[in-house]
């Protein structure tokens, strides 16, 4: 990597490891606390490329990005926030930022995206493309809540297709919020004046109706959800539509539960349809993938039930804990009617683990598998060992947590197995995958003791 970066954060930290990072990795390195120097530096053509936090002492990393375009167009800027919501990656992208990364960031992803922007500096013809409207004035209330790993991937690409003109497919299970997002792809778009029109059920079965139905979308958004159902006929009907757009026609969201992808080897989704609604896909992730999120949500459902007129509500440390414990089959959507129903039904100003209980008892409590080993159990030891981590109350647990943690597995790991093989060794070490022999050391070594035909396969 070759060439000079301009490093502005008031955390003199994250200076300092940028600092050593990017010199290691043979780029010279300006770092500041002050956003005016920054500024300054960029006046004298300093840098070929800007890496900046958001909110500083005295300025915006985001506000700025107008200014250093117009000083240095074509100057690449990658954004770092603690503010991690879908509004900052949307506003980093509309105003021209090369790259946006929450804090905190992974430092190898954030050598290697500099070493693009470094690499894209030497080649591109330093132009800067013309500004997007940036009068709409976005509302506090984000349309999208969250701040996991998960959410920060998920505005990442929200932010890099609300302005392009290819099609897009957003996949999700039930109830994550699939809609949602095809409308913030909408919504903070340069078509958000034009029309969002979701495609009916009549309107799938009438070439007529979905003509129309673009017709009166213009150059806005046309909606086609659940796109995966629609029977053999109707995908060669929309097909044919699709065809017939001509340029300047709205832009085609769908959204689909099941793996569109997949679905082609079996004939489930008709192959120029697919490719013709995927120009880009978006996944959401599945609530038990954010976990982190969890508080976040329910405070945030709590506050529109409050809006919406219910007496004010807050959760104790037990119910958030039970919350977070729970499996979420239904989502963001089981997760958003649950606390609807807990603020009601809850007494006083505290909900009370038991109130959370009384309202998730009797509900699904478990996610359906899909034959996936992955699937299943990912999620599953993710959620246990997180437990165990809050289990320390903010502190860490003793040194030599992966051997331990490895060792308190294998036992039951082995002793379920037999178990479920009916203590057939053979079976038993079919199953995990290892050696017979491997299989009767570790019995041996572990003490477990052994007792056929408990089970059958």
């Amino acid at each position: 990597m070759d060439g000079t970066v301009l490093v502005a954060d008031d955390d003199r930290t994250i200076r300092t490891v940028l600092n050593q990072a990017l010199t290691r990795a043979g780029c010279r390195v300006h770092a500041t606390s002050s956003m005016a120097t920054l500024m300054r530096w960029i006046d004298e053509g300093k840098g070929d490329l800007v890496i900046t936090d958001v909110i500083m002492p005295d300025g915006n990393g985001l506000e700025a990005l107008t200014g250093i375009a117009e000083r240095r167009p074509g100057l690449p800027v990658i954004v770092i926030s603690a503010q991690s919501t879908i509004r900052t990656a949307i506003e980093a992208t509309e105003k021209d930022a090369y790259d946006y990364l929450p804090k905190p960031f992974d430092l190898p992803d954030l050598l290697a995206r500099s070493a693009r922007a470094l690499a894209v500096q030497r080649r591109v013809q330093r132009q800067h493309p013309e500004e997007s409207d940036s009068s709409v004035d976005l509302s506090d209330d984000l349309p999208l809540v969250g701040r996991s790993a998960a959410m920060q991937a998920l505005y990442r690409r929200v932010a890099q297709v609300t302005n392009t003109d290819l099609s897009v497919l957003v996949t999700g299970e039930s109830g994550t919020g699939k809609q949602l997002v095809a409308r913030v792809i909408h919504d903070y778009s340069d078509r958000r004046a034009r029309s969002f029109l979701a495609a009916s059920q009549a309107d799938f079965a009438d070439p007529a109706g979905m003509m129309s139905l673009f017709a009166r979308a213009g150059g806005g958004t046309v909606l086609l959800d659940a796109v995966g159902d629609l029977d053999g006929e109707a995908q060669s009907r929309l097909v044919r539509v699709l065809d017939g757009l001509e340029s300047g026609a709205a832009r085609v969201i769908a959204t689909s539960q099941a793996n569109l992808a997949s679905g082609l080897g079996m004939r489930s989704i008709r192959q120029d349809l697919y490719f013709r609604i995927s120009g880009v896909t978006v996944s959401i992730p599945p609530l038990r993938d954010r976990l982190d999120d969890i508080p976040l949500l329910a405070e945030h459902f709590l506050a529109n039930a409050r809006r919406d007129g219910l007496p004010p509500r807050r959760f104790t440390p037990e119910a958030m804990e039970i919350l977070r414990a729970y499996s979420w089959p239904g989502n963001v959507r089981q997760l958003e009617n649950s606390i609807r129903h807990i603020a009601v039904a809850s007494v006083g100003e505290e909900i009370s683990g038991s109130d959370a209980e009384s309202v998730l008892d009797g509900q699904p409590g478990t996610q359906q598998s899909n034959g996936s080993d992955h699937d299943s159990l990912g999620p599953s030891v993710a959620r246990s060992l997180q437990r165990y981590f809050d289990l320390h109350s903010g502190a860490l647990p003793q040194p030599g947590l992966y051997q331990r943690v490895l060792r308190e597995i294998e036992r039951p790991l082995i002793e379920v197995a037999l178990d479920a093989t009916g203590g057939n060794q053979a079976k038993c070490a079919e199953v995990l995958g290892i050696n017979r022999n491997t299989l009767r050391k570790k019995i041996t070594d572990l003490d477990i003791r052994v007792t056929r035909g408990r089970k059958l396969m």
